[in-house]
């Protein structure tokens, strides 16, 4: 059996020139710290500077990911790498401050209300997209859930509020339910949902009654609870994680699972593919794939957007039907844009799925894709030949190209080609 614990032998190599740089500029008491790549001298001014969370990893899920046969694969999830310091992006990457409504509500689509209830976390994930507040402040955690509920009854359009965070579940059950005494009641509310990876993480929280009885709480008040579960990998599955999905199910439950497209741990079909199938078995029905989001320090995480479609139709083809119930989504400031094709001009094909404007959802719409293009702004309007790739990206990205709507299951290169021939001709 492989050993759990990291690589704690000092490594002989420098920190790197843009890593050393930071290392200047954030003068501090050095402590070792652990990466994949060995241990270094990092204060904890240089952590909070680059905005990098501690290794947290809960028992539970450490011991278990060291007995898989995909170690290697699987503690990239939870294990900090040098990478994180050197990484481009941004630490809002989907507009969350400009769609809060009321301190730690955000009403982005008008169906949903998104509840941030903590900052807390079983384990940090490397690629998290919230790393601005997860684990280390609460100021973007909702203070008042009267006030909360004074927003939602205020508005009969939003019929479900999703709990996320941080992992919802980490709160004691003593404190959601107080937190669903202020939303229970609103009549227009039909369903109540979880984001959390506890069911990997530490699938033993879910052994409490105290949350069993919580979300028969929630649908004795005719709502539906939905956990929406969060597995990377077909090995994070435990045998406890089963049975606990089992028991919550014949409670009526519903489970969703949400993945995210991790380069080294699993991008390729063959291992998305065995993950949806695992969903599928026990009931818990694939969600979202995710594109990695360009969050800082988690730029080595994201996979070619050209690649991830190849990927994905590997993937389609190895599902039955049933089990083709997953969409490719980039999850963008401008709302959730689902992945289709790419054609042989290297166009891709992009619909949303979510938008802050109502009127693009369903609308097929397509862009040129550079080779290395992991992310939407990263696209641009017109071809190779036509666009001066040196502008800007800001200035690259500022018109959308809408095309018809099209029939996405016969969506093919064929239809592609033709759709873009048919654009041309109005032009």
């Amino acid at each position: 059996m492989r050993g759990v614990r990291r690589q704690t032998v000092r490594s002989e190599k420098t920190l790197p020139v843009r890593i050393a740089a930071d290392v200047d500029r954030c003068r501090g008491s050095p402590t070792p710290m652990n990466f994949l790549e060995g241990t270094h001298d990092i204060s904890n001014a240089l952590l909070k500077h680059r905005r990098i969370t501690p290794y947290r990893v809960p028992k539970f899920y450490r011991e278990h990911i060291a007995r898989s046969a995909y170690y290697d694969q699987l503690k990239r999830i939870v294990e900090p790498s040098l990478r994180e310091f050197a990484g481009p992006g941004k630490l809002d990457t989907s507009g969350e401050a400009d769609n809060t409504v009321v301190p730690g509500l955000q009403h982005k689509y008008p169906q949903t209300g998104l509840l941030l209830v903590t900052e807390q976390c079983a384990a940090f994930c490397r690629y998290c997209f919230r790393k601005r507040f997860v684990g280390s402040s609460d100021k973007e955690v909702a203070p008042d859930f009267a006030r909360v509920a004074e927003y939602i009854r205020l508005h009969p359009e939003m019929n479900n509020v999703l709990f996320s965070g941080g992992d919802p579940l980490m709160l004691s059950s003593r404190r959601l339910d107080r937190i669903l005494d202020h939303l229970l009641p609103i009549p227009h509310l039909t369903s109540i949902r979880f984001g959390s990876k506890t069911p990997a993480f530490n699938p033993r929280r879910l052994a409490d009654d105290s949350l069993l009885d919580l979300f028969e709480r929630i649908r004795c008040a005719g709502k539906q609870p939905v956990i929406v579960a969060h597995f990377d990998h077909f090995a994070e599955f435990s045998t406890e994680s089963h049975a606990r999905i089992r028991q919550y199910q014949s409670a009526g439950v519903q489970f969703l699972n949400q993945t995210v497209l991790l380069a080294g741990v699993n991008d390729d079909a063959d291992t998305l593919a065995a993950t949806f199938e695992e969903c599928h078995a026990i009931g818990v029905r694939p969600y979202y794939l995710f594109q990695t989001r360009p969050v800082l320090g988690a730029s080595h995480f994201q996979v070619p957007l050209r690649r991830g479609v190849a990927i994905v139709r590997d993937i389609n083809r190895k599902l039955s039907g049933i089990q083709k119930t997953f969409r490719y989504i980039m999850s963008h400031e401008t709302g959730k844009i689902e992945i289709l094709d790419v054609d042989d001009g290297n166009r891709i094909y992009l619909r949303y799925h979510q938008c802050t404007d109502s009127h693009r959802i369903g609308r097929v719409f397509s862009r040129y894709c550079p080779p290395d293009a992991c992310w939407f702004d990263d696209l641009l309007p017109e071809t190779r030949s036509t666009t001066n790739s040196s502008l800007p990206r800001q200035a690259r990205t500022t018109r959308i190209r809408l095309v018809p709507s099209v029939d996405t299951s016969r969506f093919d290169n064929a239809t592609c080609r033709e759709t873009t021939r048919a654009g041309a001709r109005r032009a």
